[in-house]
């Protein structure tokens, strides 16, 4: 799931995924939160999951870890 998330991510951004670390915080990416409920919805739409989105959820290993709890 982090894999996809990361690709997910760096897709949007036009990135490689490797340069994409799980702990680095999405404003530290350089998203801001209309890119962050774009890729919400992409994130969803790709694993068949529900975000509520929160401050809390700031990088992709919380993010991770807030969708396995469901």
């Amino acid at each position: 799931m982090k894999e996809k998330i990361i690709s997910i991510i760096a897709e949007y951004q036009g990135k490689d995924a490797s340069e994409i670390t799980s702990d680095q915080t999405f404003a530290d990416m350089g998203l801001d939160s209309l890119d962050i409920a774009e890729l919400v919805i992409q994130i969803e739409d790709a694993l068949n999951v529900s975000i509520e989105v929160s401050p809390e959820l700031n990088t992709i290993d919380k993010l991770v870890e807030y969708i396995e709890s469901k």
